[in-house]
C-alpha cells in the first residue's frame, strides 16, 4: 500500500509509520537545512522559501468552465471521457481569447485518456479524483517515442497516457490537492504476468511543448512513468506528491524529464515504485540520432523514497546528453540508493556539469552511485564504440544516517569519470566495514575533512582548497557489491 499522502498546506499525513515519523523528526532536527515554511507570494507551499526560476502561474483565464457543464458526473462509475472531450474541444476555440479553466468539483471521476489544449488550466478541486479507466483496450496506442525507437517494453506501438497532450503551450494542471489515479493495479499484474503486447503508458504525458505548470495536486498508481515530459521547454512542477505502492508497482517513477530544457521541480513528495525522479534523453542509437538533450534543470526542495531504485537518478537512456543540472535541499529516506547516474556502453552522449547541493540520506542502503555498465539495449544495432562522457560532478553537504555504502563511483577503463568533487560530507554508516568510500576509474578531488575516508582515487586538498595529496592511483578500482 502507499502511504497516506502529505497535503498541502498544513503537517504532512505521512507520518503514519515509525520508520516515516523517524525521518521527519530526524530531518527536523536539521532545521538549518530544512526549514518548512509558507512562500509568501502565494505560490503555494515551500520548504526553503528561495526563489525559483520556473514558470509562473497564470493570473487567471478569461473564461471559466465545469465538468458538469459537458454532461459529467463524479459517481466513480460513470464514463466521463465524451465530457472531458467536450470540455477540451471547447476550450481550444478560446486560445486567442486567453484560454478557459476547466473546474472538476469534487467527485471520482472516471475517464479513458482524453488530450489538452494550449491555454487550458485543469482545476481539480480539493476531493476531486480523475481515474483512468481499467480496461487497456480504451487506451489509445501511439507511435513510439522517437528516440527509443521500436519503444521502451515491446516493438511497435505504445499505450498513450491517461492525461495527454502534444504541441501546446501554456497548460496548467493544478487544483487543492485534488488527485489523478491511474488505477495501475491491473496493469502491473498484466505486466508482471507478461500478458500486455504494447509498452504502458505514463500517468500524464506531454510531449513537444513548451510553458507547462503543473502544482497542488497529487498523482498516484500510474501504469508506467507517471509524469513525462517529453522534449519540452519551460516546465514547473511544484507542490506535487506522487505516490505508487513501494514493491510491486514496476516502472512507476514519478517525474522523468525527456530531452526537456528549462525546467523546475521543487518542494515536492515522492514515494514511488522505481525512481523519484530520472532525467533521461533518449536510449542508444536513436538518442544518439534525435540528439535531443536534457539540461538547465533545477531539482530542490524535495522528500524522495525509492525502495527498488534510486531517489535523483540521471539515465540511464541519456544518450541525447545532460547537463547543467542542480539537485539541492533534498532528503532520501529509506530507499535502495539515494542519487545515482546510470548509463554504459552503446549509449554515447555525455552527462556533465552537475551538482548536488545540500543532500540528506536516512537509511539508505547506497547513497551517491555512478555506474557505467548498465547494459539494457533496444536491440542489437546498437554502437559499442559509443562511449558515454561523464565530467564536471560535484556533492557539497552530503550528511545522513544509517548508510550502507557511502560511495560507489563505478567507472570503467572505456568510461571513466573525470573531475568529481566531494566537499562537506558527513554520512553515518549502517555498518562497520572497510571499503564504503568504493571507486574505480575515477579523477577528482576530496576539498577539507570528509566522512567516511576516500577512495584513494582523488586528489587531497586541504580548506583553502590548497593541494595536499596528489592522487597516483585514479585507475584503481575497489568496487564490491556484496557490500
Amino acid at each position: 500500500m502507499a502511504e497516506a499522502l502529505p497535503v498541502v498546506g498544513r503537517f504532512p499525513a505521512f507520518l503514519s509509520s515509525r520508520k516515516t515519523l523517524f525521518a521527519v523528526l530526524w530531518m527536523s532536527a536539521f532545521g538549518s537545512v530544512f526549514l518548512w515554511q509558507r512562500d509568501v507570494v502565494g505560490a503555494g507551499f515551500s520548504m526553503f522559501g528561495k526563489a525559483w526560476p520556473g514558470r509562473n502561474m497564470p493570473e487567471g483565464r478569461a473564461f471559466e468552465f465545469n465538468m458538469t457543464d459537458f454532461g459529467g458526473v463524479g459517481d466513480g462509475v460513470t464514463d466521463n471521457t465524451a465530457a472531458f472531450e467536450r470540455a477540451v474541444l471547447e476550450i481550444s476555440k478560446l486560445g486567442k481569447k486567453g484560454g478557459a479553466r476547466l473546474n472538476v468539483p469534487p467527485g471520482k471521476w472516471l475517464t479513458a485518456p482524453f488530450n489538452l489544449t494550449s491555454h487550458m488550466t485543469l482545476f481539480l478541486a480539493g476531493d476531486a479524483e480523475i481515474l483512468g479507466i481499467q480496461d487497456e483496450t480504451r487506451w489509445p496506442l501511439m507511435p513510439p517515442l522517437p528516440s527509443y525507437g521500436y519503444g521502451r517494453e515491446h516493438r511497435g506501438p505504445r499505450y498513450g497516457s491517461l492525461i495527454h497532450g502534444q504541441n501546446l503551450t501554456d497548460v496548467v494542471i493544478t487544483g487543492n490537492n485534488g488527485s489523478i489515479n491511474g488505477q495501475g493495479q491491473s496493469w502491473w499484474k498484466k505486466y508482471r504476468q507478461k500478458l500486455l503486447n504494447h509498452t504502458r503508458g505514463p500517468l500524464v504525458q506531454i510531449m513537444w511543448s513548451n510553458d507547462i505548470v503543473i502544482s497542488n495536486i497529487t498523482l498516484r498508481d500510474s501504469p508506467f512513468w507517471t509524469f513525462h515530459p517529453y522534449d519540452c521547454r519551460n516546465v514547473t512542477v511544484r507542490n506535487v506528491t506522487i505516490l505508487a505502492p513501494v514493491f510491486e508497482a514496476p516502472n512507476t517513477d514519478g517525474i522523468d524529464p525527456d530531452s526537456c530544457e528549462d525546467m523546475v521541480i521543487e518542494d515536492c513528495y515522492i514515494s514511488v515504485g522505481d525512481d523519484a525522479i530520472a532525467i533521461k534523453s533518449g536510449w542508444d542509437q536513436y538518442g544518439i540520432a534525435y540528439g535531443r538533450p536534457s539540461r538547465n534543470i533545477v531539482i530542490r526542495n524535495l522528500v524522495v523514497r525509492s525502495m527498488v531504485s534510486a531517489g535523483i537518478s540521471i539515465g540511464s537512456e541519456m544518450s541525447g546528453g545532460v547537463s547543467n543540472v542542480t539537485v539541492e535541499n533534498v532528503l532520501v529516506w529509506s530507499s535502495r540508493r539515494a542519487v545515482r547516474i546510470k548509463t554504459a556502453a552503446g549509449r554515447g552522449g555525455y552527462v556533465r556539469d552537475i551538482t548536488y547541493r545540500n543532500l540528506t540520506f536516512n537509511d539508505a542502503r547506497v547513497g551517491i552511485v555512478v555506474k557505467t555498465d548498465y547494459n539494457e539495449h533496444p536491440d542489437l544495432d546498437f554502437d559499442k564504440n559509443a562511449l558515454p562522457i561523464l565530467e564536471n560532478i560535484s556533492f557539497t553537504g552530503v550528511h545522513g544516517e544509517g548508510v550502507r555504502v557511502p560511495v560507489r563511483i563505478h567507472g570503467s577503463e572505456d568510461i571513466p569519470v573525470r573531475n568529481v568533487t566531494f566537499r562537506d560530507m558527513n554520512v553515518g554508516i549502517a555498518y562497520k566495514k572497510k571499503h564504503v568510500f568504493q571507486c574505480a576509474f575515477v579523477q577528482g578531488r576530496v576539498i577539507g575533512a570528509i566522512f567516511p575516508a576516500p577512495c584513494e582515487n582523488l586528489d587531497i586538498y586541504d580548506e583553502n582548497e590548497r593541494l595536499v595529496k596528489l592522487s597516483t592511483a585514479q585507475n584503481a578500482t575497489d568496487i564490491d557489491y556484496g557490500i
